[in-house]
This record gives C-alpha cells, sequence and structure tokens, in this order.
C-alpha cells in the first residue's frame, strides 16, 4: 500500500525533486531549494492535473523503487500486464570536473526497456509562480522550452519531441534521455550527457559514502540518512534547510502548515554534531561557515531564529492561493513568521556551533581571538536574555513564556565561551564567563523544578512537560544520573511516551492539542535511556522509530501513533540528524560486532 509521504528524494546540493513510487516528480524547487516549485504537484490536491513530470505505462501492473546502493541516484522499475517493463533512473548530477564540484540545477532522468517492448507516455506539465501561470511552450530539434514572463526552463533529449509534446503512447525499443532544467544547449548528445552524468555521480557518491564514519549496527540506515542530511545543504552558502518542502502539515486538517525551506539555528549544533561523528567535514565545515557569515555579519538587535539559504529570496509568509495543499490540506505557506520571533535558545545554538572552530584540527580555519571577542557579543546577548520571555523551540505564535530550554541553551552560549575564552589564552575572560555561567544555571533550576516534585517544567515556574527536557544532559546542564534528571525522564514518560512514540508537549498551543508524535523527541528519548543505562530498551524503541521509515528510508518531521504514517515537512534534517546520533550511540563497536558476528 502506498502511503501519502511514501516519497523519495534525488538531489545534488543545488536542487532537489521528490518522486513517487511510479516515478512521478511532484515538487521541483528551481532554480534553488527554497524558490518557487516548477514542479508542485505534492500540493496541488489528490489528483492534480498539471505540476508534475512523469512516465505512465501501458497496462502498469505493478512498481518498485529503491536507490542504488550508497548513493542519491533512484531506480524505478514499472512493470505491465503483459509482462514488459521498464527502469527509469532519476539523478540530479553530481561529481568532480575541472578540479571542483559539478552540480548543475537539472535534473536527469533516463528510461530504458528491460522486457519486451513497453508502451510508454511522458507527460511534464510545470507551472510558474506557485501555480498561478501555465508556461508558454515552444520546442527546437532537440528541445522544448517552457516560458513565462521571468523563468525558462528547457527539456533536452532524444526522445521523440512530438510524443513528449501531445503525450501520446510510443513503444520504448531503446533507452531514452531526458534532461530538465536551465535554457542552455547540451554541449553533447543527450545519450552521453546521461551516461557520463549517471556513471560519475554514481562514483562521486560511493567515494563520498566510503569516508563516513558509520557504526557497525544500521548502516544502511545511518548511510541513507546521511547521504538524505547532504541533499539538503545547500552547498553555494553551506546553508542546511530544515526540510526541502513547505506547508506539509503536522496533522491532517490542523492548519499546522509551515515553510521548512530555510536554516534554523537551533538545529546548528546537532547538525553539526551528526556530521562531526560521520567524519563528513566539508558539509559541517560549509554549515558552520554560513552560520558565522549569517549571524556575524549583523550584530545590532535579536537574532531571527532562521535565515534564509542565500540572498535573493526573502523569509516573509504569505499564502499561495493557486495550490490548495497537500492531499487538499491547505494553506500553503511561502516564507515563515517565526523569522520576526524572538527565540533566545538561538545564542546557544551559534556558540555551540561556532565552538567547532576552535576545538576540531582537522578544520582548515581554526577559531582565533578575534572569533572570540566577535561570539562575545552573542554571549552577552545570550546572558542579558536567559530569563526573557521568548517563543520558545516549538515556536508558539500567540504567547511568550521564560521557557526551561531557551533559558538552558543561554546558560550554554556562556559555559562555552569560558571554554572558547581559556583556548584562546583569555583566562581572565574565562573566569567572568565561569561566574555568569554559574548564576544563570543556579536560578534557572531553582525556578524550572516543579516543587516538592523534583523535576523539570517546560517553563520556569510551570508544571507542562516538553520533551526538550531530555536534552539537558546533551547539553551539559545536568548529568544523566542527576536525580532531578531522572525524575524528570521518568514525568515525560508517564506524560509523553506511548509505545515509543514521544510527543513534545502536554498542553494545547495557538492550534489545541497536537495530534502527531515529533519524530526527533523519539531519538531524544532513545538518547536518554541509552545515557542513564537502559541500553536495551532504547535499542527496542530505536528499532520502532526506524520501522517508521518510509519504503526508501526517510523519515518526515511527524509521525501518526494510531495509523503509522509519516505527516510534516519531508525529508525532515531534524529526524535525519536524530537518526544517525541514536545509532552512533547505541551500535556495538566494530571490534565487538565483528568479534561476535
Amino acid at each position: 500500500m502506498t502511503r501519502p509521504l511514501d516519497l523519495a528524494v534525488i538531489g545534488n546540493c543545488a536542487v532537489s525533486s521528490l518522486v513517487s513510487p511510479t516515478g512521478r516528480h511532484l515538487w521541483f524547487c528551481y532554480p534553488r531549494f527554497d524558490a518557487e516549485p516548477v514542479l508542485n504537484a505534492l500540493l496541488g490536491g489528490e489528483d492534480p492535473e498539471r505540476g508534475f513530470f512523469d512516465v505512465t505505462l501501458r497496462g502498469q501492473a505493478a512498481s518498485r523503487q529503491a536507490y542504488l546502493p550508497n548513493s542519491a541516484v533512484l531506480e524505478t522499475v514499472l512493470t505491465d500486464d503483459a509482462g514488459a517493463s521498464l527502469r527509469i533512473l532519476d539523478l540530479a548530477p553530481r561529481f568532480k570536473r575541472y578540479g571542483r564540484i559539478y552540480r548543475p540545477p537539472s535534473l536527469l532522468r533516463r528510461i530504458e526497456p528491460v522486457a519486451g517492448r513497453p508502451r510508454i507516455r511522458i507527460r511534464l506539465r510545470p507551472t510558474f509562480e506557485y501555480g498561478q501561470r501555465i508556461p508558454v511552450v515552444s520546442n527546437g530539434s532537440n528541445h522544448i522550452r517552457y516560458v513565462s514572463a521571468d523563468q525558462v526552463l528547457r527539456l533536452t533529449t532524444d526522445a521523440p519531441l512530438s510524443h513528449i509534446l501531445y503525450e501520446t503512447e510510443f513503444g520504448l525499443d531503446r533507452p531514452v534521455n531526458l534532461v530538465l532544467g536551465p535554457d542552455e544547449t547540451l554541449p553533447e548528445s543527450a545519450e552521453q550527457h546521461a551516461r557520463t552524468c549517471l556513471s560519475e555521480t554514481i562514483a562521486y557518491w560511493a567515494d563520498w559514502v566510503r569516508g563516513l564514519n558509520v557504526p557497525f549496527d544500521w548502516q544502511e540506515a545511518v548511510i541513507r540518512a546521511a547521504i538524505t542530511l547532504k541533499l539538503c545543504s545547500f552547498e553555494d552558502t553551506g546553508a542546511i534547510v530544515a526540510a526541502l518542502t513547505t506547508s506539509v502539515p503536522e496533522a491532517p486538517g490542523s492548519s499546522r502548515n509551515w515553510d521548512y525551506r530555510f536554516c534554523w539555528l537551533r538545529d546548528a549544533f546537532f547538525t553539526v554534531s551528526a556530521l562531526n561523528r560521520l567524519n563528513a567535514t566539508l558539509t559541517m565545515e560549509g554549515f558552520v561557515r554560513f552560520v558565522l557569515d549569517s549571524v556575524l555579519q549583523d550584530l545590532e538587535g535579536p537574532v531571527p531564529p532562521l535565515f534564509a539559504i542565500a540572498p535573493g529570496l526573502g523569509t516573509e509568509e504569505r499564502i499561495a492561493q493557486a495550490l490548495p495543499g497537500f492531499l487538499g490540506n491547505g494553506p500553503v505557506r511561502v516564507g515563515n513568521a517565526a523569522v520576526s520571533q524572538r527565540q533566545n535558545d538561538g545564542y546557544g545554538s551559534i556558540i555551540l556551533t561556532a565552538s567547532q572552530m576552535f576545538f576540531d584540527t582537522r578544520l582548515p580555519r581554526r577559531g582565533d581571538a578575534d572569533l572570540y571577542r566577535q561570539l562575545a557579543v552573542i554571549g552577552r546577548d545570550a546572558a542579558r536574555s536567559a530569563f526573557e520571555p521568548d517563543a520558545g523551540l516549538w515556536e508558539y505564535r500567540e504567547r511568550e513564556s521564560v521557557h526551561t530550554y531557551s533559558t538552558a541553551m543561554c546558560w550554554a552560549a556562556v559555559d562555552r565561551l569560558a571554554g572558547i575564552a581559556r583556548r584562546v589564552g583569555l583566562s581572565e575572560d574565562a573566569k567572568g564567563w565561569e561566574v555568569q555561567a554559574a548564576g544563570i544555571r543556579e536560578r534557572l533550576l531553582r525556578e524550572a523544578v516543579v516543587p516538592e516534585e523534583g523535576w523539570v517544567a517546560s517553563a520556569l515556574g510551570g508544571r507542562s512537560v516538553d520533551a526538550s527536557s531530555l536534552l539537558l544532559p546533551e547539553i551539559g546542564l545536568l548529568r544523566a544520573n542527576d536525580p532531578l534528571f531522572l525524575r524528570t525522564l521518568e514525568i515525560t514518560e508517564r506524560r509523553l511516551v506511548r509505545d515509543g512514540f514521544v510527543k513534545r508537549y502536554d498542553e494545547a498551543d495557538d492550534f489545541g492539542l497536537p495530534e502527531t508524535a515529533f519524530i526527533v523527541c523519539s531519538f531524544w528519548y532513545i538518547d536518554a535511556l541509552a545515557r542513564v543505562g537502559r541500553r536495551e530498551e532504547a535499542r527496542a524503541v530505536f528499532e520502532t522509530a526506524l520501522s517508521w521509515r518510509n519504503h526508501v528510508g526517510l523519515l518526515a518531521e511527524d509521525v501518526d501513533p494510531r495509523t503509522g504514517l509519516l505527516w510534516g515537512n519531508f525529508p525532515q534534517t531534524y529526524s535525519q540528524v536524530g537518526l544517525i546520533l541514536s545509532a552512533m550511540r547505541l551500535s556495538r563497536s566494530w571490534e565487538e560486532g565483528l568479534w561476535r558476528g
């Protein structure tokens, strides 16, 4: 049975596309992740007439789909009721050429007959301006152009143009190749271009995966998560988006529809941690550089919680009226109003991310006293903001509180600056930061702990439970064996956890009580279990979480505990990071695994 988010992603760190189990491209933002989706059927309702690129097979009876091993190249095999079959290879070219990475903003599709002479139809129906404009179509000798007022797409192919233009069937008796992207002439034949891109892209990903530091257990799951995490990175600037989509709702009919095609500061620390443990240092360096460049270029006023992945497009929120939404669940939002919120945990995210520059000897550009002085400005803001109300990491839109996690991350900013100052030889500065950190921690634990019950609430003076409290040992505020944390874990299990599904909090927000479980919270719970010595329980919950992945091993933002269906924006970077970090924590060592088998 096909589920709504049984989708695969292809990409090359410049563009990406989501592909259905039968090979239909449903979501292709061009010419970058946060640009308009020229293929947008993902948000076009249950039976969209436009916004897709597919291959239909007469009499189709079966389909199967998988990635080629250790790659971002997708294979879809379609079989008809008479036994004829074909395979579709989808990729976004990525490989080394002329001493640099070749990653054009284009998609490549190769269709090959496997058995018999299958009869197929190729349909390409892009739209522009978030579904408002149907392009003008023209063609040349080997290409078709799709033109709007300020955008042109070109499909270059060796398939019969007339059959594509009129969407008529033809018999597939040889491989055909289709390249969708900029309005540029290919310097070689479509066949040669496809063969080169396919072989070189496969070789690139095999080499990249070979350099990963993967755990002994769950290797395939970690490799797929790592490749997906890389596909969510915009290499030109180093940004990593929270997800590649907008407005896939957290639950049906909930209106919890958000645009995640931006780079959130709070993801920074966890993403860098995952990339560091995987030994994916180039992606990590690019991300650290993006965070430093985006934040430190303007230190006036509060730091926004999210940033555009590159200059040129804004973050202001609006509604795309022409798109009805995922399975009809609108609205479709473009931009994210959270950019104007106060979210004080961002200060800690910046410092925790930047600290990598001072302690990782693999990096060619190391942190120095000048960078420390820039970060010290952030630290002073963190100390001032530690007990100021904010929207919190869950980005409440209608209320503010002094959230425990936000205050804890302000403490982390000040605490880490003490270590950084000492690293660059400024011992007096280090002592000053230590004194401030101690003061913030003492007040936080005094005001966030529920009196006479001994557990940490979601906000100072409150009694609500929040899954983010499971992260307090991760950032160093509490030890895992501290009775205060053990009691917090106990309360969290009682009020938020059901069969491995973990909800974010147990109180109504701006849209009522959440219906779905936030997937990364389950990984936080898994890590907490491992930290307190309950490793067998942690491994069991981890196996449950792995079962939520779709048919090609990807995770979205949320999962419905009642149905097991994935919901929310896709693929969710945070979920892939959580999978990687939990697997690294729980896996047997290579020595133990090879010895015991």
